[in-house]
């Protein structure tokens, strides 16, 4: 069963998500060639618990970091590493907070220095398979109308989709009801309520959609080698379409399109 949350609830999980963006915008800041990125952790950490809130993934299931640093053609559930970035490399950051008992979730993708114009089509397709998907976020609407858009848009852009992993609703815990694909026909599932709150967050690559899982038992790795990309906003459906709890009024996008 998918939660319904009160308009309060979803406040409390905005406040969450408004961290999670400011995160997301030191970390856009530091993103350069000779970063590493688990000096983008230590800066994701602080930056969290200097606003009361918790590193929600640090721990989770055993994962040992705050946030998910995925370098190239690490798709998801990268660790952050002391290596630096380098000049052309894309990363990909997923970052979960906890906030007095409430969730938000976010992911960008950014390019290290100088990009080829493929990488620079990989990141606005990924980015645009976000927007379709929150486009679809729509009370009365079917679940999978959101998974449709994303695949439409991944299509559109010459990406494929990774299969294995999707969205998921959010709230009291980082992973609720329901899983949401990111790939598949319209108009299939439940549907979609005033209240329901959800994390959409394609996940896209220039080759192949298979991936495979490495020896840390996290890091999800393209078998062809081909870059990866990922996206994310929490989405709250309400009566005046979707709200987007991960990107506060007024405040910039960080991965916009390049």
């Amino acid at each position: 069963m998918i939660p319904i949350r009160s308009p309060a609830e979803i406040d409390c999980i905005r406040a969450a998500c408004t961290i999670v963006h400011s995160v997301q915008i030191a970390l856009e800041a530091a993103v350069a060639p000779g970063v590493s990125t688990q000096r983008l952790d230590e800066l994701a950490e602080a930056t969290i618990r200097d606003q009361g809130g918790i590193p929600a993934f640090k721990g989770y299931h055993g994962f040992p970091a705050s946030i998910c640093a995925s370098v190239n053609a690490e798709a998801v559930h990268g660790f952050p590493r002391a290596e630096p970035l380098r000049d052309g490399d894309v990363v990909c950051v997923d970052v979960g907070v906890k906030l007095d008992g409430w969730f938000g979730d976010g992911a960008f993708t950014i390019g290290v220095g100088h990009l080829t114009e493929e990488v620079r089509q990989l990141l606005a397709t990924t980015r645009a398979a976000l927007d379709g998907g929150i486009d679809a976020a729509v009370a009365g609407r079917r679940l999978t109308d959101i998974s449709h858009a994303v695949e439409l848009a991944a299509i559109a852009g010459g990406a494929s989709v990774i299969r294995e992993y999707g969205g998921h609703g959010i709230g009291r815990d980082l992973h609720e009801d329901p899983h949401i694909l990111n790939y598949g026909p319209a108009g299939r599932g439940p549907r979609l309520k005033v209240g329901h709150v959800l994390a959409i967050e394609p996940i896209l690559s220039l080759g192949s959609p298979d991936v495979e899982v490495a020896a840390d038992g996290w890091t999800t790795i393209t078998t062809d080698g081909s870059l990866a990309a990922h996206f994310e906003h929490t989405v709250a459906v309400t009566a005046a379409g979707p709200s987007i709890l991960t990107l506060p009024a007024g405040q910039p996008a960080v991965g916009a399109p390049v």
